[in-house]
């Protein structure tokens, strides 16, 4: 977007107008009788919004009242890398002065403003909050600190950020979902060294992403309709990002949600009752909707069939001795709940 086929009194506007559909509601206020133009590119990488602005001095402020215009607006953490010209970043009474090559940390949910008091170039990077998993007071100490490529963190950090700007068209989705990844995984670092030894691990944030998502599946599990698609759409992620997430944790998504299935089934079986439901009632209680892909499944788990594991778990004690407990509810799914039994082979697939 540039505003060089604008006319002269309406490029402020035009700009300003575009840089709020692409990044948050603004106002930009150039100096007076002094002329302006602008010129903005953007892209996405994952859920990483990835734009480079070039203009003529000018203001751009987020203020109160816009903020109270859009109440469900995602809140995001930008990052703004100066490649030329200056910048004055003033948010919650902090004042920082962004040299060229430097950059600065910001919170759309809160006002601010940048003052550019000459020609300047500079690229924008947004994430969800959300997604970092830390904590809105780290955010609010670390914004509006200045950072050059000479200290810390930021010799590692401006690098990657201006290769990543200047090369983000170019990237397939599923580079861009991954480079997101490590993006959040930059920027909670940087929040890290800003805050000082009280912040938040920034190993964590995936983690509790994780967390979340396996309680999601334990609380659907019931759900036949329940996939990776799904559960990416509910945590607001793309499937390639949750596939992500799941890549250290030794099963896929798919697996996670047919292992949870099975213990549930596995417990239910178990349970001694004189109403006990069918095997097929029990299955389809869990999300399974084919009985024989059902018993496929918890034969290939479990080395008996459904009705071999209950015939054998309920009738347990009659010999005297106890028969182990099985929680009577839905339990969070750890893989490692139900014993598995000794694995027999030849026998006929049964429910």
């Amino acid at each position: 977007m540039t505003t060089a086929s604008v006319p002269d009194e309406k490029k402020a506007a035009f700009w300003g107008e575009a840089v709020s559909r692409t990044l948050v509601p603004v106002e930009v206020v150039p100096p007076a009788g002094r002329p302006f133009e602008g010129r903005l590119e953007s892209h996405r990488l994952g859920y990483v919004r990835v734009s480079t602005m070039e203009a003529d001095a000018t203001r751009v402020s987020r203020t109160a009242g816009l903020i109270a215009r859009s109440p469900r607006a995602e809140p995001q953490v930008g990052v703004g890398v100066q490649v030329s010209g200056r910048a004055v970043l003033r948010q919650d009474g902090r004042r920082a002065e962004v040299a060229e090559g430097g950059l600065v940390l910001y919170d759309t949910a809160r006002p601010y403003s940048f003052d550019y008091p000459e020609r300047f170039r500079s690229h924008v990077f947004q994430v969800p909050r959300r997604l970092l998993g830390v904590p809105e007071c780290d955010i609010r100490q670390a914004a509006g600190t200045a950072i050059t490529s000479t200290e810390g963190f930021g010799a590692v950090l401006l690098p990657f950020l201006g290769t990543l700007a200047a090369s983000a068209h170019s990237y397939p989705a599923s580079v861009g979902d991954r480079l997101a990844g490590s993006v959040a995984d930059l920027l909670i670092m940087l929040v890290a060294q800003l805050t000082g030894p009280t912040a938040t691990d920034p190993r964590t944030s995936n983690g509790n992403l994780v967390e979340r998502v396996r309680d999601h599946i334990n609380r659907h599990l019931g759900d036949p309709e329940l996939s990776p698609e799904l559960i990416a759409r509910a945590h607001h992620i793309s499937v390639r990002y949750l596939h992500r997430l799941f890549e250290g944790e030794g099963v896929t998504v798919s697996r996670l949600i047919q292992q949870c299935r099975l213990e549930a089934c596995a417990r239910e079986l178990a349970r001694r009752s004189r109403t006990a439901p069918t095997v097929s009632a029990v299955a389809q209680r869990w999300g399974f909707v084919n009985p024989a892909h059902f018993s496929r499944a918890f034969r290939a788990a479990y080395g008996v069939s459904p009705r071999e594991w209950r015939a054998s778990r309920t009738t347990e004690g009659t010999d005297g001795a106890p028969s182990r407990a099985v929680p009577a509810g839905p339990q969070p799914c750890t893989m490692e709940q139900v014993p598995m039994p000794a694995r027999q082979h030849g026998r006929p697939i049964s429910d």
